[in-house]
């Protein structure tokens, strides 16, 4: 069974992500609509131009939604207004360009260890999420939400489960889970208890210290992932593998570890 991957694709590098993609037969993650300044200014613009841009995509398009800044499920309701705001704009803008999935963060404070904190964070977090599930859902659209400071996978898990609307799921990112869990957690247990809302894998290599985007092979890389791919494809062999990768020779590089159709010669 062949793997369905994705590229990450940045506003730098997005022609030469969907080359890419084209001639592989792979999918494409749009990240332009994450940013303030382009929900800001002409969107529709910049929406029309990736939709044109997209039509060369053969595989799937998913979208990275607002990540920066954002606090859902924050104490102060203006606060949350902005998110659902932005949220909302992701997501018609994903039904636009026919995008299946917007990821976003979960933004749990990952420092606050306080057993305060994660209950009232999950409590308001549970009525923030479950309007902008439907919201999704009337938009086609599924939301799935990325592990960032987490060191527990039950913190987002239980929040899906108590959400318990099928517009919302869980996209994991491997780097994030090696960085940020506490030790308690294998890599296996954020597998193991995702794996019922699981739709999408963000994958690169980092150093153990910072949350950098390399490719598979960097030298100084300490993820194995020819360890893990095998266990997170038995997870759910139809993931959707996206490479978070800041270069696209890093993606290219990295392509030999996955099953993918052959090149048409």
């Amino acid at each position: 069974m062949n793997d369905t991957l994705l590229l990450s694709a940045s506003r730098a590098n997005v022609r030469e992500c969907i080359d890419l993609a084209a001639e592989r037969g792979l999918g494409v993650e749009v990240m332009a609509f994450a940013f303030p300044d382009v929900l800001d200014g002409d969107w529709r613009m910049t929406m029309a131009q990736y939709r044109q841009l997209l039509r060369d995509v053969p595989g799937e398009v998913t979208l990275h939604g607002p990540f920066m800044d954002m606090v859902s499920g924050s104490p102060d309701p203006r606060i949350n207004a902005v998110c659902v705001a932005r949220y909302s704009a992701a997501i018609r803008i994903a039904a636009e360009l026919e995008a299946r999935h917007v990821i976003l963060h979960a933004n749990f404070i990952g420092t606050l260890h306080n057993t305060f904190y994660r209950t009232g964070w999950h409590r308001r977090n549970v009525e923030f999420w479950a309007p902008v599930a439907e919201y999704a859902r009337q938009h086609g659209v599924q939301v799935l939400l990325e592990n960032m400071w987490e060191f527990d996978p039950t913190i987002i898990s239980d929040l899906i489960q108590a959400v318990n609307h099928p517009s919302l799921g869980i996209c994991l990112d491997v780097g994030h889970a090696h960085l940020f869990t506490d030790p308690r957690f294998a890599f296996d247990d954020w597998l193991t208890t995702m794996a019922p809302w699981l739709h999408e894998v963000h994958m690169n290599n980092n150093n153990g210290i910072l949350d950098e985007h390399h490719g598979f092979d960097w030298a100084q890389g300490v993820l194995n992932y020819g360890d893990l791919l095998p266990r997170i494809r038995a997870t759910n062999p139809g993931l959707k593998l996206v490479l978070e990768m800041d270069s696209v020779q890093d993606m290219r590089d990295s392509l030999y570890y996955f099953r993918l159709p052959e090149i048409a010669r």
